[in-house]
């Protein structure tokens, strides 16, 4: 009891980056910090705002972003984030000094703790000579990745790749790296090399970095940034399944898909969500619901609003489809993913491979479609086809019988099976590193300890 009241002097503080996939694992990865005897306040952005009711435990602060929903653009996600770095340091650096005029022996800062996007908290850190803490909640190899930073003079764009000796590159190589720094740095807009700079700079200001992954995962690259970085890495995921029941979607969950998908064959049912942001036209809408239609397999597809440009989706849907489609389809706005991914049914996962909805897919032995879009989705999807080799990605123009054929691929095929069973050997691994003594359990002790010293004396 001593030590836990020794644990509630010392608050986190939070800063979030308001988007759906980002916001999620950030109050999970605060909710565990709770469990150790953390006080936590949060502080986010007035757009986008998360609901406070949802965890009573958090003191919620919103600060100004000078943003408003129609400045707001899913299409300009770089503008997004620099506008929100510029507007909201600040405002983040005169709540932090209340708090600090404020506190007493029994509630001090620990440190602060900032999703990666946000890294003008590690400015607000260093100047308040406070520790800053990064938390990556995409996978640790998009650390590398965005490595890549602007140099005033003819040599253009480098990156920390190069640094990195042949035995090194030879670690890498499945998730070719340097074609995706290649690719990121032709062409590349001044704002999008700011901003990359900005990022890594942070990380390496930081006095700890916290990676929503799994040593077994991620283990040569994990090795590759410790080697880079001055501060340590700590890779204590899944944040949700060390915090379980933690709802902060931004849209309502329609829950009528559950009892549908109790009516389905076990391993039958292809589930199919690209996540809250990602958009495709008309054309691409249609193909894909011919396609899934077409492949005889049940599926439980998630239609969100803002899904097609410019349309109400469903409204696009052939007047023929409950005729043609019957039981066998099942279309909703929002779903509860982790409760959909772990049920019975379920046998597959076309995803736009964002990295939340790939370790929620891992977490629950779910082989995957993979259709990326953009970001770190295109690393992803190399983890999930090349290195783990538990799913297959959908290449080119979306088009109905290619997407027959992948969904029959991966749903009853012997090449489907496979990476169901390699699905289910990570599925093993994941619960062996959660367990006392497992990489996971050991990582977040270990976190939880430093954290308790940075500001103890």
């Amino acid at each position: 009891m001593e030590n836990q009241r020794e644990q509630r002097c010392s608050r986190l503080v939070f800063v979030l980056y308001p988007f759906q996939g980002h916001i999620n694992p950030m109050l999970q990865l605060a909710t565990i910090m709770y469990s150790k005897g953390f006080s936590i306040t949060i502080v986010h952005p007035q757009f986008n705002s998360p609901d406070p009711s949802k965890h009573p435990q958090f003191t919620f602060t919103p600060i100004s972003d000078d943003l408003s929903q129609g400045k707001v653009s899913t299409s300009d996600l770089f503008g997004t984030i620099s506008a929100l770095n510029r507007n909201c340091e600040e405002p983040l650096k005169e709540y932090i000094e209340k708090m600090l005029k404020a506190e007493d022996t029994h509630d001090r800062i620990a440190c602060i703790i900032y999703d990666g996007l946000m890294f003008f908290a590690q400015s607000v850190a260093d100047r308040l000579k406070l520790p800053g803490m990064s938390v990556r909640t995409s996978a640790a190899a998009s650390i590398l990745a965005y490595a890549v930073f602007r140099r005033h003079d003819e040599q253009g764009y480098i990156s920390f790749l190069d640094l990195m000796s042949k035995d090194q590159e030879t670690e890498l190589q499945p998730l070719r790296l340097k074609d995706l720094v290649m690719l990121r740095s032709q062409n590349v807009p001044e704002l999008i090399g700011e901003l990359r700079a900005n990022l890594t700079d942070s990380v390496k200001k930081s006095s700890a970095i916290i990676v929503n992954t799994m040593d077994f995962l991620e283990q040569n690259v994990v090795k590759q940034i410790q080697g880079l970085f001055p501060a340590f890495v700590f890779t204590i995921g899944p944040f949700h399944k060390l915090a379980p029941n933690i709802s902060s979607s931004l849209l309502k969950e329609d829950t009528n898909c559950i009892s549908w998908l109790d009516r389905q064959a076990p391993n039958s049912v292809i589930y199919v969500s690209f996540g809250s942001i990602a958009s495709m036209d008309e054309k691409e809408f249609l193909e894909t619901y011919w396609g899934l239609a077409n492949s005889d397999q049940p599926f439980l597809w998630v239609v969100r609003p803002g899904l097609v440009r410019g349309s109400k989706s469903v409204e696009l849907l052939p007047k023929s489809f409950e005729e043609r489609v019957g039981d066998k389809g099942c279309i909703v706005e929002w779903a509860p993913q982790l409760e959909v991914l772990a049920h019975g049914a379920v046998g597959g996962f076309w995803s736009h491979c964002g990295w939340n909805s790939t370790l929620e897919s891992i977490c629950e032995g779910v082989p995957m479609l993979c259709r990326p879009f953009f970001g770190d989705q295109c690393l992803n999807a190399i983890y999930v086809c090349d290195v783990w080799k538990v799913g297959l990605e959908l290449e080119n123009e979306l088009e109905k019988g290619n997407i027959e054929k992948a969904v029959r691929t991966l749903m009853v095929n012997t090449e489907g099976n496979e990476m169901r069973k390699r699905a289910m050997h990570l599925k093993e691994k994941v619960n062996l590193s959660l367990r006392q003594g497992g990489s996971c359990y050991n990582s977040l002790n270990e976190l939880a300890e430093q954290m308790l010293s940075l500001r103890s004396n």
